[in-house]
């Protein structure tokens, strides 16, 4: 491949040609412009506020939906709470109901069998203090 001059003298390079004069045009009246069509851009300006207005009127839509259901949500933590007291509450009754009911079970059975409770004069008490210091 042959070596480029690049900073050679401006005599080697060749002259550019001529370029010809552009021809001059005959000048018409201009033609009488379209009319703007103001109607086409009134109806794309209306389209437009239509879009954003039922978009907007979604939008709220789906706030309030939300706004309802968080109220709802709201009741529904209340009386999960109050459930839960009032489940405590029944469990402590029938607790209550149980051992009320045990015991007189208990009193009617020993009366059946021929019991019959001790007096107070006749019940005594142990020291058992006292019974471990003697060997």
């Amino acid at each position: 491949m042959a070596a480029v001059d690049w900073f050679g003298s401006a005599a080697a390079a060749p002259a550019p040609a001529p370029v010809p004069a552009p021809r001059a045009r005959a000048v018409r009246a201009p033609a009488a412009a379209p009319p703007r069509r103001r109607r086409a851009a009134g109806r794309r300006l209306t389209g437009g506020i239509a879009w954003i207005s039922v978009f907007a009127l979604l939008l709220a839509g789906v706030v309030a939906l939300n706004v309802a259901v968080l109220r709802v949500n709201v009741g529904v933590t209340k009386l999960d709470k109050q459930e839960q007291q009032l489940q405590a509450q029944n469990a402590a009754l029938a607790s209550q109901a149980s051992s009320a009911a045990a015991s007189l079970k208990i009193e009617a059975t020993a009366r059946r069998l021929g019991l019959a409770p001790a007096p107070a004069t006749d019940t005594s008490y142990l020291d058992l203090g006292s019974l471990a210091a003697k060997p």
